[in-house]
């Protein structure tokens, strides 16, 4: 709960980008502390190095993108939370593309390949970015917020005039590795009468029924049908636990979502950073501070 995590072990992976359809082999190492997560792109004459964090952000466009002098890495939201689901703190990534491999559209490919690599406790405290005022960001009918809060919790909504999918709602507090058996697993969605029109403004390339749940105007078509019955939902907040690691912190606060996306949760990210005061980062000592201030983190099952 208190101090900073990386790997023990290097681990590889290797897959295709959903939107560019380009092979990619992923390598995640440990590394130091401080440091983040940090992209590495390999495949150029000389290796360029992207922090993941909200400053580094180019592009929301159906994923999340991140850029530095014209060079990219996109679609990285799901290998984010898997990184937020275990609490790991620094790695670097390296990969010979410029797209994140979907594997099969979740964040459970990922989340193995990290327990199997080991996680390693380092000798430096995390920072923790406590909420002290709401904030809010709204675009139409959408709207994103973080609220004060002694954990770290998220609360989301989405509305789609599918008769499948409709409302549906899920509320959970991250803690115990429940990341791992509620939201990990879920996976990214998309509609059939969409696929055509996403391929000619060069995106979904590498979409197959084998990294998304796609649904036609009355069910999903994918064999073997949803993994579970809300799993719209919490892909969702798959995503935005991703985009929530972007400020290189755990936060502690509740986030509410109603239809966000990557989008909005990046807007809400750049108004809480623009005000100081409605926020502050905190390093706890110990456990015994963090239960002086009623803060509770969340915990990791594969730490504990």
């Amino acid at each position: 709960m208190v101090f900073q995590t990386t790997l023990l072990n290097i681990v590889r992976c290797e897959g295709i980008g959903l939107h560019s359809g380009l092979p990619t082999n992923l390598t995640i190492r440990p590394a130091g502390v401080n440091q983040g997560i940090v992209f590495v792109r390999k495949d150029l004459s000389k290796e360029v190095r992207i922090r993941a964090h909200i400053d580094n952000v180019v592009d929301a466009t159906l994923a999340t993108t991140l850029g530095i002098d014209g060079v990219k890495v996109s679609t990285v939201e799901h290998l984010m939370a898997a990184f937020a689901g275990l609490g790991i703190d620094n790695a670097e990534v390296e990969l010979n593309s410029p797209e994140v491999p979907i594997m099969d559209g979740s964040a459970e490919p990922f989340n193995v390949l990290l327990k199997k690599a080991g996680v390693r406790v380092q000798e430096k405290v995390k920072k923790l970015v406590v909420i002290k005022r709401p904030v809010t960001v709204m675009e139409d009918d959408r709207q994103a917020i973080l609220l004060p809060s002694n954990d770290f919790k998220i609360s989301y909504t989405i509305d789609f005039r599918h008769p499948l999918i409709s409302n549906q709602f899920y509320l959970i507090q991250i803690t115990n590795g429940n990341f791992e058996r509620e939201i990990s697993r879920a996976r990214t969605f998309g509609f059939l009468k969409d696929y055509e029109m996403l391929k000619e403004k060069g995106l979904a390339r590498g979409g197959s029924l084998d990294n998304a749940v796609v649904v036609d105007d009355e069910k999903v078509i994918n064999e073997g049908g949803l993994r579970f019955s809300d799993e719209f939902v919490r892909h969702k907040i798959l995503d935005t636990i991703g985009d929530l690691w972007l400020l290189g912190a755990q936060v502690i606060g509740h986030f509410v979502g109603y239809k966000s996306g990557h989008t909005l949760n990046h807007k809400l990210l750049h108004k809480l950073l623009a005000h100081r005061d409605w926020w502050e980062v905190l390093e706890p000592a110990d456990e015994k501070e963090l239960r002086r201030l009623g803060i509770t983190p969340p915990t990791h099952e594969f730490l504990n």
